[in-house]
């Protein structure tokens, strides 16, 4: 017996969201041409880790609608997590991801607990919060995490054994650039999922969602769990690859310049955080070129000049020129 059309609508336009179209094929092979350019690979790298992190937070802020400025918190536990781990035990970096990502994720869960309970303003007060005590913490346990100085001294490996990191970066950006589409993968999936769905209606209705029977509160504690392991690894990839970890991986402005990354680009589009996190990138590395002191001042020209003219990002206003164009067409 056929399923009515009202119930196989929602699994149809799942389905038609999961097919590869060319513009998302272009973008990925566009991602290599760093390695034809050596001497802007220290710069991919960097926007590789980023465009990991900005994923991460656009999938609770985008998708369900959980408004975060702490989660630097989680990037830095995952640094300070494989850095110690490399330091201490054992230097392999698959491994080091692995525990990186699994203190974020505890952190993330327990932190859920709390987080998940709330809306708008006091979600940013609790985050923010929770972010601040992280970074005081790792300040004050000088012994462990090296306080302002930072944690040095620790090596990483070769990749299987086999591809070491060499003083180009060829292999730190190849490496940067395989997780992030790994993780890039699975987040697709997910919000292309009956889950992704649900989060999307939580973040529509609040309300509504519990009352039609939803588990509102289990898929926010899941997905900010998700999110929160996946800031960690975007944070063990830094460690690893600088082979250093700062106070700097727990500061709020790394939180609060993701999220304008994700403005930037366009929150609640799976490619927002990606697109963001390059403009920004290559905007601050022009700007604080140009003028180190006031980078920051061309970089707010550009946040409120998109914010005027593409209210849903660069890539929502390429969307909708795209439609427009289509609309012309005979």
């Amino acid at each position: 017996m056929e399923a009515p059309a009202s119930a196989a609508a929602p699994y149809l336009f799942l389905k038609s969201q999961t097919r590869w179209r060319t513009i998302e094929i272009l973008f990925w092979l566009c991602t290599l041409l760093p390695l034809l350019l050596p001497g802007y690979l220290g710069l991919a790298s960097q926007i590789a880790i980023t465009a990991l992190f900005a994923l991460s937070i656009d999938l609770v802020l985008g998708y369900a609608g959980i408004v975060t400025l702490g989660h630097a918190a989680f990037f830095g536990l995952g640094a300070y997590g494989a850095g110690l781990f490399s330091l201490h035990v054992w230097g392999e970096p698959l491994t080091g991801l692995a525990v990186g990502a699994a203190i974020a994720a505890v952190a993330g869960y327990l932190s859920s607990l709390v987080v998940v309970r709330f809306r708008h303003l006091a979600i940013i007060m609790i985050t923010m919060g929770f972010g601040l005590l992280v970074h005081e913490a790792a300040n004050k346990a000088h012994w462990l995490t090296g306080g302002t100085d930072g944690l040095q001294g620790f090596r990483t490996r070769p990749i299987l054994g086999l591809f070491e990191f060499d003083f180009i970066g060829y292999t730190a950006y190849t490496y940067a650039l395989v997780v992030l589409f790994l993780l890039f993968l699975m987040v697709r999936r997910i919000i292309h999922s009956p889950f992704g769905l649900s989060l999307r209606g939580i973040r529509e209705n609040w309300t509504r969602m519990p009352a039609i029977g939803a588990p509102s509160l289990s898929h926010l504690r899941k997905v900010y769990t998700l999110s929160a392991a996946i800031a960690g690894l975007a944070g063990a990839l830094l460690a690893q690859t600088t082979e250093t970890v700062s106070l700097q991986v727990l500061s709020f402005e790394r939180s609060a310049d993701t999220v304008v990354m994700l403005v930037l680009g366009g929150t609640g589009r799976l490619y927002g955080g990606l697109i963001g996190a390059i403009i920004f990138m290559v905007a601050r590395d022009q700007f604080s070129g140009i003028n180190p002191q006031l980078w920051y001042f061309w970089i707010g020209l550009l946040l409120v000049a998109v914010v005027m003219l593409l209210p849903n990002g660069v890539l929502g206003g390429l969307v909708q020129l795209a439609q427009r164009f289509r609309g012309k067409q005979p």
